[in-house]
């Protein structure tokens, strides 16, 4: 089936962008909005980046604030790790996965973002492989239902990991004051 086909096609070869191809300029709001589709794989329009949802991730603590109105690759790495994970997370979980990453010692922005493509590379490649391209269309369903259910399991196993985590690292709350600055790479 074509379409299923294309579907594999995509998701064993669209990445988003290593560190090193990122801006190596601060971007301003509106050019960080217009560069987010362009990380992660959609079919359709769907929910869109948002210069509001950008700044309530920033009053959460999950985003480090802008250097005088400009984001970096630091911000560019958050932000697609965010993206991603807000689909199947709620912004809480996602925050709090987040969190466990960045407290972890000498682990820089570029090095869990690195990590963060590694993972996504491994989880895209094992679901392109798992599809047959020869699928029927009365076959769909069956697939559909199928990948859904590894979602599922997917999703309570992710869940039970981060009661684990918050049980043996609670993580400090985060006071609307406090926010994380942001890390300048050498690259920038």
């Amino acid at each position: 089936m074509e379409e299923i086909a294309e579907l594999k096609r995509r998701l064993a070869e669209e990445r988003p962008q290593a560190w090193d191809a990122f801006p190596d300029i601060g971007l301003y709001m509106d050019q960080i909005i217009s560069y987010m589709p362009r990380q992660l794989i959609h079919f359709d329009e769907g929910e869109s980046l948002t210069s509001a949802m950008v700044n309530n991730y920033i009053k959460d603590g999950m985003l480090p604030r802008a250097e005088g109105k400009r984001y970096h690759r630091t911000h560019l790495a958050y932000l697609t790790a965010i993206c991603a994970l807000k689909q199947v997370l709620s912004v809480k979980d996602a925050s709090s996965l987040i969190a466990a990453g960045t407290s972890v010692p000498d682990k820089d922005a570029e090095a869990l973002y690195a990590h963060f493509c590694r993972e996504l590379d491994a989880a895209l490649n094992e679901t392109a492989q798992s599809l047959a391209e020869d699928v029927g269309e009365e076959e769909l369903p069956r697939l559909a239902l199928a990948l859904a259910l590894r979602s599922y399991a997917d999703k309570l196993a992710c869940q039970r990991v981060l009661e684990i985590l918050q049980e043996r690292r609670p993580l400090p709350e985060k006071s609307k004051e406090k926010t994380k600055k942001c890390p300048k790479s050498e690259n920038e």
